[in-house]
């Protein structure tokens, strides 16, 4: 019988979160096909792979345990989850980035536009800093903006900083360190605590193991 859930984001993480269930004897159904609950060699634990941005909903709502996400993700969810262990994976931050030029304000008085994935997170650092902006709100790449003039600045995630680079663009401020964290829902974690504690001392073994955090 499952007795914890754990929901696992797609893209950027992947590699990461499931290296990190096996290194902790967590293993994947090999061949899941297009199942959406995978099974795993614990019969106590399944896995269900979703959009990042959904990994914190999941874990709020209960529909999922636990989930696996990153700090970007999860400060602009602003989800009410709670957070046992940071993975020490998946580092990268979240910056406000610029065509070389004029900053942090426009000449004559010119509203930036600022384009982005995360509007809660651009929004609280402007207004902290007392800067009016407008938010553009962007699903996709979001290098591309201020070529075509959608937008003056972007606030995105960068690794290596080389995709901005490309498109004329320089980091001006951090707004935030971000990796993968380990995120549960609260009443779960205290319904199945020793469940949960189980899994995060696994967790944490592995990474001692592997000589991580």
């Amino acid at each position: 019988m499952t007795s914890l859930r754990i929901a696992l984001a797609k893209g950027r993480l992947s590699d990461g979160e499931i290296g990190r269930l096996r290194a902790a004897g967590i293993e994947p159904m090999a061949d899941p096909g297009r199942r959406l609950l995978i099974p795993t060699s614990d019969p106590g634990i399944e896995l269900l792979v979703v959009k990042p941005g959904d990994v914190p909903v999941y874990v709020e709502s209960g529909a999922a345990d636990l989930g696996v996400t990153g700090t970007d993700v999860l400060r602009e969810s602003n989800a009410d989850v709670l957070e046992p262990l940071e993975l020490g994976f998946g580092t990268c931050r979240l910056v406000v980035a610029t065509p070389a030029g004029p900053y942090p304000t426009l000449a004559r008085g010119v509203t930036a536009r600022i384009a982005t994935k995360y509007p809660r997170l651009a929004r609280a650092h402007f207004a902290a800093l007392g800067r009016a902006v407008e938010i553009i709100e962007i699903g996709g790449s979001v290098e591309v903006a201020p070529l075509l003039g959608l937008a003056h600045w972007i606030v995105d995630l960068v690794d290596t900083g080389n995709t901005l680079r490309a498109n004329g663009l320089v980091e001006r401020e951090t707004i935030l360190a971000c990796s993968a964290v380990l995120v549960a829902n609260r009443a779960s974690q205290k319904l199945k605590l020793d469940a949960h504690l189980g899994l995060v001392g696994r967790l944490e073994r592995s990474a001692a193991g592997a000589g991580g955090p």
